[in-house]
């Protein structure tokens, strides 16, 4: 490395482009209170504003959203208080005030955007899986040529999504997002019970016309495949929120 120049550079700003980002409403997991992953919100939401994206954003039922606690860097049993972009997001005059009332998806119409992104953490899996709504709204950007992302949990839409023809928006696509031997980590981390009642990468496995892929557990991974987006993990976000990015901006 000794005399090697590295030079790099990209845009500063792209063209606009106008981001819709869906977090969970708050639920209940074996008694405890559930919501999204901060920075798998935070962390894209803050790429997509540097590059000069609008990014709103809803929960499928709106009205005010959470973060997981554990992954609060403002709440004192987290395990991730360094996390600066979502101390900066919570604190910001106008994007920490998003979460006091989000819209419903039932207020808010696909064509008013050019992306849609769905975080993680432990309230898809509680509130995702019955929201037929839901499903449809994400099928409705993919059927409409939007980029659609998820992330980590916000992966288990892929499970139920189908497209109007019937068909599950995953058959024929890769992709990832919360792997089994993650969730064995929380499993042992919480004394050995069984926190998902299901898991993302067992129920895709039993999906034939599929690809499901994953790297060792809490290896940043994205993948990309058309207009589908999908990040593993947390670590995954910053991957996850270039590949979007790209996405949206490759024909500028």
């Amino acid at each position: 490395m000794e005399n090697q120049v590295i030079r790099r550079t990209k845009p500063y700003k792209y063209q606009q482009k106008k981001v819709l980002y869906l977090v969970s409403n708050p639920a209940t997991l074996k008694g405890f209170p559930v919501g999204f992953f901060a920075e798998e919100l935070t962390r894209p939401f803050y790429d997509f504003i540097e590059s000069g994206f609008k990014v709103d954003l809803a929960s499928p039922n709106g009205g005010k959203v959470e973060f997981d606690g554990f992954s609060d860097p403002a709440n004192e049993g987290t395990i991730y208080p360094n996390d600066l972009v979502t101390l900066g997001f919570s604190n910001h005059k106008e994007f920490g005030k998003l979460m006091e009332n989000t819209p419903s998806i039932s207020d808010l119409n696909v064509s008013d955007y050019d992306a849609v992104c769905v975080a993680g953490g432990g309230g898809p899996l509680v509130t995702f899986k019955d929201d037929t709504n839901l499903h449809k709204f994400i099928a409705d950007f993919y059927e409409q040529g939007k980029v659609v992302g998820m992330l980590c949990h916000g992966t288990s839409l892929l499970l139920w999504t189908k497209l109007s023809d019937g068909t599950l928006l995953a058959d024929g696509k890769t992709w990832t997002g919360y792997c089994d031997a993650e969730e064995e980590m929380n499993n042992q981390a919480a004394g050995g019970i069984k926190i998902n009642e299901y898991t993302i990468e067992t129920e895709a496995k039993k999906n034939p016309n599929t690809n499901y892929e994953a790297k060792a557990p809490l290896t940043p991974f994205a993948i990309r495949d058309g207009r589908l987006i999908t990040g593993q993990q947390q670590h995954s976000s910053a991957l996850f929120s270039e590949l979007v990015i790209e996405a949206l901006t490759e024909s500028e």
